[in-house]
């Protein structure tokens, strides 16, 4: 996973010093007794690069178009920059959109796409042409700017609608999936090519996406969405190392849940006996835990260690090597233990691939630090 970006807006919402851009307050959103939003609450501050992350159905497109105002609650409010914009039409709101299917005119050059809404707005012709020429800059379209839609490539249009979304200078930009129709090589880099966009211009982006990646490689915060809730807002790197749940653990990268009952507590450390594993487990956690108490480790495959023969470590296992996946920079291998349970780890390829020690069939023993797994109650 990449690391969280470094922005001036983490600042902001870590101190709680600055006033947020947008204000969601108690927002649902009901389509007859469906709740497409449960009572979502977030903030977002100014210059964030913030992601509505979460699978199909959760929730996130609908409460990005009540940001834009295609939709209104059925209760709550929303505010931008502390007004209430909750019954405030789309085209009044200091918010621009950009749609998955870029939704651009067939019948227009590039140039004349991204000068619509300037037009619209009444902008003068010399200044609008200078805007326009600012933002195929900006995106590096400026040699198709005579040309139409049809004739770019996915990656182009895509730029072209971006340019034509930012050329009003909005306060807000939302994003819907505005990567799912490029290839992954294109996509990944179109990732940095928008961070670096959006640090240039400071203006907020909130992006709605399903691809984790996506959302970890971009954003400054993430809102995890669970059936129309937020399961958890935090930045990349604390959602992923810290998920609050089984479901933020397993949405996030992958990992290995060992399902158990609390022995004892030693200080900040917690005795988890966990049949599955065949073992005693243990887990570094402050929280007061009561003896009988069902829980939950979770521990990322980069995490595991693989240990020399008669090398001990904590939460030591033994297991079978039943599957190998050769990707490269890393193998991904599943252990299976005596009691049939799986355990995912990863190794680097920082060796020739003959030189590999391990192979299927093959009897190792894996460690990881009590520090290095958490433990999950939900």
């Amino acid at each position: 996973m990449n690391q969280a970006r470094n922005t001036a807006s983490d600042a902001s919402w870590q101190a709680g010093s600055a006033e947020p851009a947008i204000r969601i307050e108690n927002v649902t959103k009901t389509f007859g007794k469906t709740y497409a939003v449960d009572d979502v609450s977030l903030d977002i501050y100014p210059g964030e690069f913030f992601s509505l992350l979460g699978p199909s159905g959760c929730g996130k497109t609908t409460l990005l178009r009540m940001l834009a105002g295609f939709e209104t609650p059925s209760s709550g409010r929303i505010l931008i920059d502390g007004k209430d914009v909750t019954q405030v039409a789309p085209y009044e709101r200091p918010i621009n959109m950009m749609f998955q299917s870029y939704a651009l005119f067939p019948h227009m050059t590039v140039a004349d796409n991204i000068a619509f809404g300037l037009k619209q707005e009444g902008m003068p012709r010399s200044e609008r042409d200078k805007r326009v020429q600012e933002m195929m800059e900006l995106v590096q379209i400026v040699p198709f700017a005579e040309r139409k839609p049809h004739q770019l490539s996915g990656g182009q249009r895509q730029r072209v609608a971006l340019a034509r979304a930012l050329a009003k200078h909005p306060r807000i930009l939302l994003l819907d999936e505005p990567l799912g129709a490029l290839d992954k090589k294109l996509r990944e880099k179109t990732q940095f090519e928008l961070v670096n966009i959006q640090e240039r211009l400071g203006i907020t982006f909130i992006i709605v996406t399903h691809d984790q990646e996506e959302a970890m490689t971009m954003s400054s915060r993430i809102a995890l969405m669970r059936d129309g809730r937020v399961e958890q807002v935090d930045p990349p790197r604390r959602l992923y190392e810290f998920p609050i749940s089984r479901y933020a653990a397993n949405f996030i990268g992958s990992v290995n849940l060992f399902e158990g009952v609390v022995i004892e507590q030693q200080g900040d450390e917690v005795l988890l006996q966990c049949d599955e594993a065949g073992a005693v487990l243990r887990v570094r956690d402050s929280r007061k835990m009561a003896s009988g108490m069902p829980l939950c480790l979770a521990v990322r495959p980069e995490k595991i260690r693989l240990l020399a023969p008669g090398e001990e470590g904590p939460n030591q296992l033994t297991g079978v090597i039943r599957e190998i996946a050769y990707l490269g920079d890393v193998s991904i291998y599943h252990l299976e233990l005596p009691g049939g349970k799986r355990v995912q780890f990863t190794q680097s390829n920082v060796q020739a691939l003959a030189e590999q020690p391990l192979t299927w069939d093959q009897t190792v023993t894996i460690s990881w630090r009590p520090d290095s797994c958490g433990a999950l109650s939900e």
